[in-house]
């Protein structure tokens, strides 16, 4: 490519937050470097629960991507994209105007998807996307404060988001209902999941989390899927009903629609194709990472810890796609360690087939790597 390559990044996830830091510390000669995101601070998925138990505030939890591509001589761009134009190469912004690139990176994350289960768009909280989520939760933690604040919330979902999720709101609500002279004892909290708690993880890890959630006062529903929500309750598949003021999902991911509207090749569910160089499925100057990306050959699950992972091959890659050299193919571990905090000093590990344990030093390790990821980018 003839002088300056334009490199652009359209969205603020873990990967691009990485390409970033990396473009600051070790600059690329002949790299102009832009970001499109709509929040000028991107949330670290690893934090959230910590955050909604009051362990991190807002600030300790968010990377300042606009910050970061400043100190690697960007330009930040503060609005969402609408559209990719392949055939010209340049990316269309919601404000209007376009922008051209000779590489494209896309982070977006995901949508949320509720149409699985009825009346949950009118009355559930969304998990994902993270940003939507903080702004509801904060209600939902005014709304315990109240006299009539709600007594009964699920949590839809037993993976390991849906499971660290409802340690964090047990740890939190109550805390706040009985700063608020509620009775905290009052407070129930309801996980459910369609399938058996944590089925990516193995035997050990799952009964200790079963253990986990009967020491905070959580019930577990396991193997009865929601199929809808009311304002009052969750009704299952079985026909049961679940008490439920206030329902929060953690299942449900749809791809962004942008990426289907953009005529990019997209794996079954929507979501970008990328080949194991991260570059798009017949388009060699579009990458993709994070959420909203399946590697074809190698799909892996909708976890943060991808992102991460990518994120030095992905930059790699965009230095030497920017030079006219060889890729490298990125290669996700079989198996990876999950680290799940239980938000009463405590943390589960998990990794494979066998290995899962659970204590105080495990929280210690997991808060060690979040706060070093996300200072390290600061």
């Amino acid at each position: 490519m003839a002088g300056k390559t334009r490199l652009v990044l359209a969205g603020g996830g873990h990967s691009h937050a990485i390409v970033l830091d990396a473009l600051r510390r070790r600059p690329e000669p002949g790299l102009n470097v832009t970001l499109i995101s709509p929040a000028v601070a991107s949330p670290y998925s690893g934090m959230l629960p910590g955050h909604v138990a009051g362990i991190y505030s807002r600030e300790a939890m968010h990377i300042d991507v606009r910050r970061l591509v400043s100190a690697a001589g960007g330009r930040f761009v503060e609005d969402a994209v609408a559209r990719v134009d392949a055939t010209a190469r340049r990316v269309l912004i919601r404000g209007g105007a376009a922008i051209p690139y000779d590489l494209l990176s896309l982070d977006i994350g995901i949508t949320p998807d509720l149409s699985a289960i009825a009346g949950a768009d009118a009355h559930a909280i969304a998990v994902k996307p993270i940003g939507d989520l903080l702004a509801k939760l904060g209600r939902l933690i005014a709304a315990v404060r109240e006299p009539d604040g709600p007594r009964d919330v699920a949590i839809v979902g037993g993976g390991a988001a849906g499971l660290c999720l409802a340690f964090a709101l047990a740890r939190r609500l109550r805390t706040e209902a009985t700063d608020a002279g509620r009775e905290a004892a009052r407070l129930r909290l309801t996980l459910i999941t369609a399938h058996a708690l944590l089925p990516d993880l193995n035997a050990r890890a799952r009964r200790l989390a079963r253990a986990a959630l009967a020491r905070a006062d959580i019930a577990l529903v396991e193997n009865d899927r929601a199929c809808a929500v009311s304002a009052r309750a969750v009704t299952l598949a079985s026909g049961r009903e679940v008490a439920s003021d206030a329902t929060l999902v953690a299942v449900g991911a749809g791809a962004p629609e942008l990426i289907a509207r953009s005529g990019l090749a997209t794996d079954a569910q929507g979501f970008l194709a990328v080949r194991p160089t991260l570059q798009a499925v017949g388009d060699d100057a579009i990458f993709g990472a994070g959420d909203c990306a399946t590697s074809v050959g190698d799909p892996r699950p909708k976890a943060g810890v991808f992102a991460v992972r990518q994120g030095p091959v992905l930059v790699e890659n965009l230095r030497r796609a920017a030079r006219g050299a060889p890729l490298l193919p990125f290669q996700p571990q079989k198996d990876w360690l999950v680290l799940m905090s239980t938000a009463d000093g405590r943390a589960i590990a998990a990794r494979g087939r066998h290995l899962a344990l659970e204590g105080r030093a495990v929280w210690w390790l997991k808060d060690r790597i979040d706060r070093r990821f996300v200072e390290g980018l600061a």
